[in-house]
This record gives structure tokens, sequence and C-alpha cells, in this order.
């Protein structure tokens, strides 16, 4: 769990010295807890904590283009964590399909106040990018060696 600075308490209108005591993260919390301590109940905050697993689940994605040479193309105006995460997962269950972006505009920001831009994100995490067009020297290259239609048909994806 991640602490608020006192700036943060003051701005959600807790006090900094109770909400850094007590890790409250909101005034009602915190009026919560005075009730119930004037009620002459103990404070057990955020004590307790109940383990769960989100259920895997099955999905597909449509991609927007592939290449003559097995190349999938991906065009995104908008890039948003949901997007990036899903092309993490896809990505990772399928290492062999070469994946890449068209970006509206390669300076984007991933989200609003961040510095890092969508062509940041693709090259920390190895994605090739374009601006605007599909390159014409990625329509010529050779592409992957196992072409997307023969991945799809020789591999299943299980979910545990």
């Amino acid at each position: 769990m991640t602490k608020w600075t006192p700036k943060q308490y003051a701005k959600r209108g807790v006090s900094a010295d109770a909400g850094i005591r007590h890790g409250f993260r909101s005034g009602l919390e915190q009026q919560n807890a005075e009730h119930l301590k004037k009620h002459g109940q103990t404070i057990r905050f955020e004590l307790l904590k109940i383990p769960y697993i989100i259920p895997a689940s099955r999905h597909t994605y449509t991609f927007d283009f592939e290449l003559d040479n097995g190349i999938i193309i991906e065009t995104k105006g908008i890039f948003d964590a949901q997007d990036r995460a899903k092309h993490l997962i896809v990505r990772e269950l399928w290492p062999e399909l070469d994946i890449r972006f068209v970006f509206s505009s390669c300076k984007t920001k991933i989200a609003p106040g961040s510095k890092t831009t969508v062509a940041d994100w693709c090259e920390k995490y190895g994605f090739r990018y374009a601006e605007k067009y599909i390159p014409s020297h990625w329509m010529t290259e050779q592409g992957p060696v196992i072409k997307p239609r023969e991945a799809l048909a020789t591999r299943k994806v299980t979910l545990p």
C-alpha cells in the first residue's frame, strides 16, 4: 500500500497526522475511525488482508492489418493503459508474432501529465513503431519466420 504525503491528505480534507498515523486515504475513513473510537471500539484499520485471484478469462484481439510478409500492424490514435497491457500480454503469449504500431503522433503522452510518449513506451518494451503511415520498407522486409496464421493454427493458448 502506498502512503500519501501530508499534502495529499490535506487536499482530501484529512488531517496529515491522523492520516499518516492510521493510513487513512479519505475523510470518510477518518470520520468512521473517530466514530468507532467514540463508541469504545478498537480501531483496526487495514490490518486484515484477504488474498484473492482474478480468474483467467479468454479474449481475442483483432489486429488492424497483416502485411503480405506476416508483419502485424496496429494503428493507434489513443493508446490507453488497458491497450498497452493487452499488447504486452499478447506478445508474451505469442512471441513469434511481429507486431508493430503506427501512431497518429509518436509524441502523444501515454496518459495526461505523463512525460512518457507512446514512442518511449514502444522503445522500452521493444515494439517497432512509426507515425501516420506504415513505412514502405516494412512491406518489403522478410517478416517473421512463422507467419501469424501458421502460429495460430499450430498452437492453442490454454488457461490455467
